[in-house]
């Protein structure tokens, strides 16, 4: 019925399809030619006062025998790079990846990195700010996003990557980590690319600019989780200097979950030996060197053709990458304290990105025949803001605020947390973009590009108006600051103090009349407890938003959706519900999200 990890950006019709970030036409630019240890690159201009460095390589191609494997350094000195046709990471076409089609896209061969910096970056060295794209871990590429503004504005340099993704990414079977050594026995090969991609970063961004002791990492939805993963990793120790969590996440499985034998764990969703066996090998005994031939797409495709409901494993406490007793376990612990600064928050409307298109809370009336978008309206208006409002002080809850307080417990000091509340889009006759999106999941981030992301329709979420040029001004001086200082500064001139157990202060992010701090910061107890209180809501949406609380954005707590209200929703099958609701959405209208 509700989606719940991101996946995919929202998508309106295919005429609305969302775009990577438009880019000029770019040229050469001489004197601009780096050496670096991947090879000799060469800078590239289209008159926006900043230079680009394209599709660097910083780990060897991944394929062969070295898929499932940690990434190996790669050296070319003297040769030249080359802008590449293709970087992307095996994954399905979607939106985030600007990629249409029925079957896979992307290649093995996509650990490239760009860089972009101010056109006068041969001065003093700048700080740099190392982006880690989102997509749930299973989708997404570096050439969505565009930090030209961000890094003229600010003087930053600005890092982007791509990681393998998904059963490329994480994976887990006893004959990958039981012959392996060393970083081979990970299951976290997507998290072992992105510190590889730091170390890189470490032993060559001088030549283009950027200060190597002056790293900050920053990363949205899997690439906020990505960033938890590294502030609880003993592999990340100084490699940054300081993290930017943007909706993040710190959902982690075991191994053995990660595996889920005989699927000892039914809520677990794609395991390795569902994959392996979905794959027709023998799901325990089948070896390393067979799981290794499996053809990309065919690999990608058995894993899609499973069942999934709840939970897949990705980020795995392996022991190696992330430590035994998890994100969440390890970012408490002193043990693997990085104690620097860390900013993390979140949107006030987080989730209306996959509920604003889900038939069950919206219409979607056909226009012309079909010939055009459907125009879209809210069902009920009270329950869907309700609806929007639980679950995304939830994902604050346990997305922001309890990582935070565990960094604190850690004994990190220089914590701060914020909130993106504007919504000030342009209106559409097809869509009321402040009624039924908001301040949604990943918004923020044109706020801190200074560019739409939304291809046609940026110009609704991302106008050309004062108070969008007022909030990008917020965004990218706090965020500027932040790594320049390891403190974001005042925003509209109300200071923005740090987030501490007894005083947990939040910035709302909002314009410079509705910006400042709040202290509202409830728990997900606090949360369950509103539920009790009568609403629009039916017994089963109770239970099944009991169950959306529960289940998403950190580790399941299944527990306390059966001994909530005493015991209320305890036999109430919130899995089969949701399935049975999707199915029939789909009867009635031929889909459960509109086109």
């Amino acid at each position: 019925m509700f989606r719940s990890l991101p996946t995919t950006l929202f998508c309106l019709t295919v005429a609305w399809a969302l775009a990577a970030c438009s880019q000029p036409t770019m040229k050469s630019v001489p004197g601009t030619e780096v050496a670096t240890e991947s090879g000799s690159v060469m800078g590239m201009a289209a008159g926006e006062g900043v230079v680009h460095w394209q599709d660097i390589p910083y780990a060897q191609a991944p394929v062969g025998d070295l898929r499932w494997r940690a990434p190996r350094p790669y050296e070319n000195r003297g040769a030249s790079i080359l802008p590449r046709e293709e970087t992307l990471c095996v994954q399905t076409p979607g939106e985030i990846s600007s990629t249409d089609g029925s079957g896979p896209v992307g290649s093995e061969d996509c650990l490239y990195l760009d860089v972009v910096a101010p056109a006068a970056y041969g001065g003093e060295q700048l700080p740099v700010m190392f982006w880690i794209h989102g997509g749930g871990n299973t989708s997404g590429t570096k050439d969505t996003y565009d930090f030209s503004a961000l890094a003229q504005e600010q003087q930053v340099v600005v890092v982007t990557i791509n990681y393998r993704l998904g059963p490329f990414g994480w994976f887990t079977h006893p004959s990958l980590q039981g012959q392996a050594e060393g970083l081979d026995r990970s299951s976290n090969f997507g998290q072992l690319d992105i510190l590889a991609a730091l170390a890189w970063t470490q032993r060559n961004i001088a030549a283009f600019g950027g200060n190597p002791d002056n790293v900050t990492v920053f990363g949205e939805s899997a690439g906020g989780h990505n960033v938890y993963a590294l502030l609880a990793s003993p592999l990340a120790d100084g490699l940054f200097h300081r993290a930017i969590a943007q909706s993040g996440y710190t959902t982690t499985v075991t191994t053995r979950e990660a595996y889920n034998r005989e699927r000892e764990f039914p809520q677990i969703d794609r395991g390795g030996w569902e994959l392996t066996g979905a794959l027709g090998l023998a799901a325990d005994d089948a070896s390393a060197a067979a799981l290794r031939d499996v053809p990309a797409y065919d690999l990608l495709e058995a894993y899609y053709d499973l069942d999934k409901d709840h939970l897949s494993p990705l980020s795995t406490a392996d022991g190696i990458v992330i430590p035994l007793q998890g994100i969440d376990g390890a970012l408490a612990d002193p043990e693997f304290a990085k104690s620097i600064p860390v900013l993390s928050g979140s949107n006030r409307d987080e989730v209306t990105l996959w509920l604003g298109l889900n038939r069950y809370f919206v219409n979607g009336d056909e226009v012309l025949f079909g010939l055009l978008p459907p125009r879209m309206s809210l069902k009920d208006r009270e329950m869907y803001r309700y609806w929007v409002d639980l679950r995304s002080r939830g994902w604050k809850a346990r997305g922001v605020d309890g990582p935070m307080l565990n960094l604190a417990m850690a004994g990190y000091s220089d914590l701060y947390v914020y909130r993106f509340d504007w919504d000030e889009q342009s209106e559409n006759w097809f869509l009321s973009f402040p009624e039924i999106l908001g301040a949604a999941h990943a918004s923020e981030i044109a706020f801190i590009m200074g560019a739409p992301m939304f291809g046609s329709v940026g110009k609704y979420m991302y106008p050309d108006t004062e108070s969008a040029r007022e909030m990008t001004a917020i965004m990218m001086t706090a965020w500027g600051e932040f790594a320049r200082n390891g403190n974001p500064g005042p925003v509209a001139g109300r200071a923005w103090p740090p987030f501490v157990t007894d005083a947990p202060h939040t910035m709302v992010l909002d314009g410079t009349q509705d910006s400042g701090v709040v202290m509202a910061s409830p728990t997900l107890e606090g949360l369950l407890a509103e539920i009790v209180a009568p609403s629009r809501l039916d017994a089963t949406e109770r239970c099944l938003l009991v169950w959306e609380m529960v289940t998403n954005i950190g580790q399941p707590e299944y527990g306390d959706y059966e001994r909530w209200n005493e015991g209320e929703c305890a036999d109430f099958d919130a899995r089969g519900t949701k399935m049975a609701i999707t199915e029939a959405l789909i009867e009635e209208y031929g889909s459960a999200y509109l086109p």
